[in-house]
């Protein structure tokens, strides 16, 4: 099943990365609570024998992806939207607050996740000056973590069934960085750049439901030919 093997691969991502002086990573998967949310999480939308069309995002931020371990899901979305329980401080990620409006208008989460799921180029988030940091944004640190999301991106896509066609949110370097990677590695045989979801909350927010049509656009189109992911 889909499900157990992606649970099988988030505990093995290191957390002793060579990092620049005052970056500390963020590992959420070194918690035990965030480990069994994860597998409640993969259990309930994935447990199936379908590949899934990604969505990657950057790394994970502070109040999102770092706090849960799921992907652009703070955990206000992940216990209201899910359904899942937990302890974690209920605030929320600008983020995580467009993509819930887009899953919800592309017909809730067991719709969505049937066909797509979140990720992130570098599944590890950075803080430094206890603001979040993007891998891109130092060249050591970027440099630091290459080979170590080259391999998690080669395991990854072949988790889920190696997909034709890969979303990237953001469409400036985190495009230009998985164009470059891709073009080295034939990861997909395409990738569609979406702008990303912090940038239209926190620069276009009275334009973001013209945002989701344009993503809406976009996953209905590759939702016709979802069937052809099957690989199990």
């Amino acid at each position: 099943m889909l499900s157990e093997r992606l649970t099988g691969l988030y505990p093995d991502l290191p957390g002793n990365l060579v990092l620049p002086a005052g970056v500390h990573v963020m590992n959420p998967y070194r918690s035990e609570e965030v480990r069994e949310i994860v597998g409640m999480f993969f259990r309930k939308y994935y447990h199936d024998a379908y590949g899934r069309i990604p969505l990657f995002g950057i790394n994970p931020g502070r109040f999102g992806a770092g706090i849960t371990g799921i992907n652009f899901t703070d955990p206000v979305r992940l216990e209201k939207e899910c359904g899942i329980r937990n302890s974690f401080a209920k605030k929320q990620e600008l983020s995580s607050v467009f993509i819930y409006d887009l899953i919800d208008a592309y017909g809730g989460v067991v719709q969505f996740f049937s066909k797509f799921i979140l990720s992130a180029v570098c599944p590890l988030g950075f803080v430094k000056d206890g603001r979040n940091l993007n891998y891109y944004e130092s060249r050591t640190l970027q440099s630091g973590v290459d080979g170590f999301i080259t391999r998690f991106l080669q395991a990854y896509l072949e988790i889920i069934g190696r997909p034709s066609t890969m979303i990237c949110l953001g469409e400036g370097k985190n495009y230009r960085y998985l164009a470059a990677l891709n073009e080295k590695l034939g990861l997909a045989r395409e990738i569609i750049p979406l702008p990303h979801p912090r940038w239209v909350m926190q620069y276009r927010y009275p334009l973001r439901s013209v945002y989701i049509q344009e993503y809406l656009i976009v996953l209905e189109n590759l939702s016709n030919h979802f069937k052809s992911l099957r690989y199990m």
